[in-house]
């Protein structure tokens, strides 16, 4: 059978929903890539929650949530969507042979369709909902393709779209999904934007139901929500089917990356949308029992310089007076402690309810350790670009985590770089980046992975490292 021959279904929304040619859709994924962080995240990410608006609307809030698959690879991704051109009871799994975007056609895993699609009866083979027509295209599944591309390569797709999210098509599809997928290498997306053309403020407060809700962990909760008209989402069942189904496969917790508006970018509050970016990340111990069975060492190598429980309980200490001195109107000065003179490089990070708070950090300091952290904490708390300034309230609530650098060390050869011991600085002309160990060690990384990703963060080629002219540093980080 030929391309021409196969079922392909054509790219629909290209051209108006996003960028037609590969060229600008790779650059404008790039640019939104470049403009945010990876997180560094404990475990691994079974799910992803993403809004489908046009790209210059929710495509920077969809690529804080696909920037943390960096480094990832997946041998299946399922993406679902809801129908908002079509309706039919049940969902839909795609029976055909890929999905094109202008950056190439997905393959679509067969066998894991046909073991989805075969289990109960609401959940089906068909072409329904996933037409290409002009009055029957759906972009909520295919907007999620471009950026999947870029960021893993290859993949298999499987593509569900929900025609209806009553209770029991959610519970349908949710028990599908956690019986197909055990043991697979396997990524869900639940394709969602929130409230629909309220006010600002009444939008907030209803996304906020939503977040509340999702962040919890708890489908229940968010179908209630849902029910009684508290919270709005177009794909909140897919939402709550996703978040029953990982928690059936171990999932532990959610970590909640950005809510927006569609008002950040127009400039017109009267009548926004709402766009929030989230993971399901699994827990801790089946991680851990996952390495164990493949051999994997979860040690450390020592480390060569140390911090004592006591020298961690002062500098957190000082971090914890400099913001609520900053809180308070007052001026705040570390005190001078001889063991901290040192110049240190280090990253504060500042969390709340496990969600990233803020974050700033510095590699070449300037000032003593002692005043560093001070520095470092009130920059995290208060002039983190990403992030309002913290108040009283969230302060009480506040963890506050630091990464003490040890100087800096020029790499000659690759072989003195250890995972699990040293974070990598790439410097090249006027790019640079860095990435701290313990990012490599959640990863799975090995030495060439972890300076691939160093190059990437730095926007750079992956291979660049080999390049004479590129600088390479690593050092240790003591974190806690």
């Amino acid at each position: 059978m030929t391309t021409e021959d196969k079922n392909i279904r054509k790219a629909a929304c290209a051209g108006d929903w996003y960028p037609s040619s590969p060229i600008e859709l790779t650059k404008q994924i790039a640019g939104y890539f470049a403009e945010v962080d990876k997180i560094p995240i404990e475990n691994n990410i079974s799910a992803l929650i993403v809004p489908h608006a046009g790209y210059d609307y929710s495509g920077k809030t969809a690529a804080r949530a696909y920037k943390q698959l960096e480094g990832k690879s997946y041998d299946t991704v399922v993406v679902i969507s809801p129908s908002h051109k079509v309706f039919f009871q049940g969902c839909s799994v795609f029976d055909g042979d890929g999905y094109a975007t202008p950056l190439g056609v997905v393959e679509i895993d067969k066998e894991m369709s046909e073991k989805i699609g075969t289990i109960l009866p609401s959940v089906y083979l068909s072409n329904m909902g996933h037409g290409s027509g002009e009055d029957r295209r759906e972009h909520a599944l295919e907007l999620q393709l471009p950026f999947l591309q870029i960021v893993l390569g290859k993949f298999k797709l499987v593509a569900i779209v929900m025609g209806d999210q009553e209770e029991s098509s959610v519970n349908a599809l949710s028990e599908v999904l956690a019986t197909s997928i055990t043991g697979s290498n396997t990524l869900l997306i639940a394709s969602t934007d929130l409230s629909h053309f309220h006010s600002e403020k009444q939008a907030n407060r209803l996304d906020k139901e939503a977040r509340i809700a999702i962040e919890k962990y708890d489908p229940d909760l968010l179908m209630d929500k849902l029910e009684r008209g508290k919270a709005e989402a177009c794909g909140g069942g897919i939402v709550a089917s996703v978040l029953k189904a990982t928690k059936r496969l171990g999932g532990s917790r959610i970590e909640f990356f950005e809510y927006t508006t569609s008002g950040a970018v127009t400039g017109d509050f009267e009548e926004v949308v709402g766009y929030l970016s989230a993971a399901v990340v699994t827990g801790k111990e089946v991680l851990q029992k996952k390495r164990q069975l493949l051999g994997v060492p979860v040690a450390k190598p020592k480390s060569e310089f140390e911090l004592t429980s006591e020298d961690k309980v002062r500098l957190k200490e000082i971090a914890k007076k400099a913001i609520a001195a900053k809180l308070s109107g007052k001026s705040y000065s570390a005190p001078l402690i001889e063991k901290f003179e040192a110049k240190r490089g280090l990253f504060i990070s500042l969390k709340l309810n496990g969600n990233l708070r803020g974050c700033i950090g510095t590699v070449k300091p300037q000032q003593p350790l002692y005043d560093n952290v001070a520095s470092m904490a009130v920059a995290a708390a208060f002039e983190d670009p990403r992030f309002v300034e913290i108040s009283n309230e969230e302060f009480q609530q506040i963890e506050i985590e630091l990464s003490v650098l040890s100087p800096l060390k020029r790499i000659r050869e690759l072989s003195e770089i250890k995972i699990g011991r040293d974070g990598l600085l790439i410097n090249f002309e006027m790019h640079s980046g860095l990435l701290l160990p313990q990012v490599a060690t959640e990863n799975e990384w090995d030495v060439v992975e972890f300076l691939e990703q160093t190059c990437l963060k730095a926007g750079l080629g992956k291979n660049n490292y080999k390049d004479r002219a590129i600088e390479i540093f690593r050092f240790e980080a003591i974190v806690f």
